[in-house]
């Protein structure tokens, strides 16, 4: 059953801070989610995001639809790498950290 209102979703790719590793996750709070990657990094790097150091944000995608973005975020994770770099070039060609945008 479907609530009325509005929501945020998020997709949102993180890298480490070499940005050779990425990882694309789906939240309901973006800030939220990436201290948690963090704190998961600095600590029993119980997660993939945290086992290879992925808290820094370079890509992000609102939604106002779970669904859609769980969707989204199944579809970015079959991708290439290539084709990932692409997508993150197109909203952030310098591959800056945003997490302090948030």
């Amino acid at each position: 059953m479907k609530t009325f209102g509005t929501h945020n979703y998020f997709i949102y790719l993180v890298t480490n801070v070499s940005k050779k590793v990425l990882y694309c996750g789906v939240t309901n709070n973006l800030k939220i989610r990436v201290f948690e990657h963090e704190q998961d990094s600095k600590g029993e790097k119980k997660h993939f995001a945290g086992k290879y150091n992925c808290y820094h944000l370079v890509y992000y995608e609102r939604f106002q639809d779970i669904d859609q973005a769980i969707n989204r975020e199944k579809e970015i994770k079959g991708w290439s790498r290539k084709k990932k770099e692409e997508l993150i070039n197109t909203m952030n060609p310098n591959w800056n950290f945003l997490n302090d945008k948030l």
